[in-house]
């Protein structure tokens, strides 16, 4: 039986899929106390027991994007407010390289607040 995770991931067309998949991997790979759940339907990383980010797709545009729970406190020119009061977002072209730095960089400074670590 196919939980609902690997539900998520099969049901997406390509190149959704794969970019999807592989934005999963740099998530969980950038500290090994990240965890992968569902939330609201969708993937939910959370750090501890705190949610870190969400993977999703933008239903008009049908590009995939992370959102970054705490996004708000994260200063960066590609995280997109939207309207949303806490939370912004990280569009991601399937067609293109992904933005390997940029994601870790958001990826840690969203860890960084969780910790307490990091002054806005």
């Amino acid at each position: 039986m196919i939980d609902r995770l690997d539900e998520f991931y099969s049901l997406k067309e390509e190149p959704n899929r794969s970019c999807l998949l592989s934005l999963r991997d740099i998530i969980l790979d950038q500290d090994n106390t990240i965890s992968e759940t569902v939330k609201y339907g969708m993937p939910c990383f959370t750090y501890g027991k705190k949610a870190l980010c969400y993977l999703w797709v933008d239903k008009k545009s049908r590009e995939p994007y992370i959102l970054m729970v705490d996004g708000k406190l994260i200063d960066h020119p590609l995280l997109e407010e939207g309207s949303r009061a806490r939370m912004r977002i990280l569009r991601i072209d399937p067609g293109d390289d992904l933005p390997l730095d940029t994601i870790r960089w958001i990826l840690s400074r969203g860890i960084e607040l969780l910790k307490g670590r990091l002054r806005v």
